[in-house]
């Protein structure tokens, strides 16, 4: 995170010290999901398939927010064509955190029997916490504990009429594409 921070602040920087140069429009993603294109996937999608081959025996109460890489292209081509986005950010998010028991309902419901492994009962929040101290991989999830954080994309609507595809729908697209690719280490 703090990498993406320091590289657009030296975005900025650069356009404001260069006002003939290019104009810059930002686009910042959160987790970025949907259909994947072969065996190596991203970590945000990683989740998904963790939940798939039933590797966690408890559902983490985490939040965060899902946008589908389709939605991401499409809203980076309409801001590269569209006057009103330059020196703007866009923040690209399909609504709402969604939290992983959410994630793991909508598989189950959306995947029938591919789902079958994707557990059904959620971990307390102390378990996730004290487990994370041990187990690495956790302790994304684990910072993702607690009241999710709202957000707007109200701005990347009303200026540029982007309307991303519900989460739901999302989250069913990534898991139906894994089940589809095999992994890069099958």
């Amino acid at each position: 995170v703090k990498s993406k921070t320091l590289a657009e602040r030296a975005a900025w920087d650069f356009v404001a010290q260069h006002p003939e140069g290019p104009e810059l429009t930002v686009i910042n993603p959160v987790g970025i999901f949907g259909p994947v294109l072969g065996p190596d996937i991203a970590s945000s999608v990683g989740i998904v398939k963790i939940l798939l081959d039933g590797r966690l025996p408890l559902v983490p109460k985490s939040s965060f927010a899902v946008v589908d890489v389709r939605d991401v292209a499409a809203l980076h081509v309409t801001a590269m064509v569209s006057p009103q986005a330059a020196g703007q950010r866009f923040l690209a998010a399909a609504g709402q955190p969604i939290s992983l028991p959410e994630v793991a309902r909508t598989l189950r419901s959306r995947l029938g029997e591919g789902a079958r492994r994707v557990p059904t009962r959620e971990a307390p929040d102390w378990l996730v916490r004290g487990a994370a101290r041990f187990v690495p991989p956790l302790q994304g999830l684990a910072a993702l504990l607690g009241k999710p954080k709202p957000i707007s994309t109200a701005k990347a609507a009303n200026v540029l009429g982007w309307q991303p595809r519900p989460t739901a729908d999302t989250v069913a697209d990534t898991g139906e594409s894994l089940l589809r690719t095999p992994a890069a280490d099958d």
